[in-house]
């Protein structure tokens, strides 16, 4: 019973994320200037991210991120978007560029075709996310430049409710951890920690030492056995942590079932979940999910996840990879819809080529500026 009225609310709430489909619709008569014979033209490029320090996580540390930046190109209108590609996923620069070469979006004439034309995007291989991606991403920014509206106003979103955002500290030398605490914790209200090693407790308490913002823990697999996860977990709520995000290996479902039932705090699907086909067999099992656009392919399916997570009755969080103001600027224009944000990617690194979602006082803060809200900066 419980599964039938599952699927029964999700089909209702996939009916209506898809309206956005009319929206667009009635937008597109009120468009000026727009040749009805033009053609979409995809452009892309690689480019390496330099992190600003060595990023560690439970079970790898890197010192860059490669990205894949793309185009969309219609009458005279560009818009951009972006491939994130850090190597636990498993794609490459070369996956992505072989992936969207076969892309060929010239046979679309009409831009507001979104449902058709990233349906098309999807069906050209499995997988491919991050790449599949990409396309949304510049789609939707070419889109909303043509409305001449921010998605967040497509989509009747009100940018002051965007939350505030986590900040990460990624697993590094006790010493650095506080260094990298006391930077941050006048800057953001809450901080996100990576743990899921044998140093986990030595890492709160080192921040706790410097700071007691509220901290969201990331263990990203790392915990392997149920009990002592849940006697951990007792503990950190004790020093002010308020989420856990992916405790175990997504392979330990039931495990991670056990835990949320009798967890102090709620426990987030970060590796557990990718695209909206994954929110069925996870419910009942996390509090929430964490939604990413690099996992789930894009905007589209973004949207249409928050609202079906929403009418299950989970708790939604928007991630990131490390990423481009681009990319996070696309994320962020869910951000009002959303109960956490995890955006921070793009502040991590040195080389960003783009001006979009800002921080100010700990808070995500979006531009009123079209599309995806972003303006290129002048780098190579």
């Amino acid at each position: 019973m419980q599964r039938r009225k599952f699927l029964k609310t999700a089909a209702l709430t996939a009916v209506a994320a898809s309206m956005q489909t009319g929206l667009l619709a009635q937008n597109k008569n009120m468009i000026k200037n727009v040749s009805p014979k033009g053609k979409l033209k995809l452009s892309f490029r690689p480019y390496d991210l330099q992190l600003r320090h060595v990023f560690t996580i439970a079970n790898s540390s890197r010192t860059t991120t490669p990205v894949v930046l793309t185009e969309i190109e219609y009458d005279g209108i560009v818009g951009y978007g972006e491939a994130s590609l850090p190597p636990y996923l498993g794609e490459t620069q070369a996956s992505v560029v072989e992936f969207l070469k076969k892309v060929n979006l010239e046979q679309f004439s009409d831009p507001f075709q979104l449902e058709d034309i990233l349906g098309y995007v999807d069906k050209i291989a499995e997988n491919n996310t991050a790449a599949k991606a990409s396309v949304d991403i510049a789609l939707h920014d070419l889109l909303g430049k043509m409305m001449e509206q921010p998605w967040h106003k497509i989509w009747g979103l009100d940018k002051s409710k965007a939350p505030s955002t986590s900040f990460t500290i990624g697993i590094d030398a006790l010493d650095i951890v506080k260094q990298k605490t006391l930077e941050s914790a006048s800057l953001y209200n809450i901080l996100k920690v990576k743990l899921g090693r044998n140093t986990d407790k030595e890492m709160i308490e080192t921040i706790r030492s410097a700071s007691d913002k509220p901290i969201a823990v990331d263990i990203n697999q790392g915990w392997t056995d149920k009990h002592l996860a849940l006697d951990m977990i007792y503990w950190l709520q004790e020093r002010g942590v308020v989420l856990v995000e992916q405790p175990m290996s997504k392979h330990q479902l039931d495990d991670i079932a056990w835990l949320t039932e009798r967890s102090p705090l709620p426990i987030f699907a970060d590796e557990s979940f990718q695209r909206l086909t994954d929110l069925e067999r996870l419910k009942g099992a996390f509090s929430g999910i964490n939604i990413k656009l690099m996992k789930c392919t894009g905007m589209r399916e973004a949207w249409k996840i928050l609202n079906v997570a929403r009418a299950a009755g989970m708790k939604v969080m928007i991630g990131c990879m490390t990423e481009t103001s681009c990319a996070i600027s696309a994320a962020s224009q869910l951000s009002p819809a959303v109960d956490w944000a995890d955006l921070d990617g793009n502040l991590l690194i040195k080389n960003d080529l783009y001006t979009g979602t800002t921080i100010v006082n700990g808070k995500l803060t979006l531009t009123d500026l079209p599309g995806i809200g972003i303006k290129k900066n002048n780098l190579s």
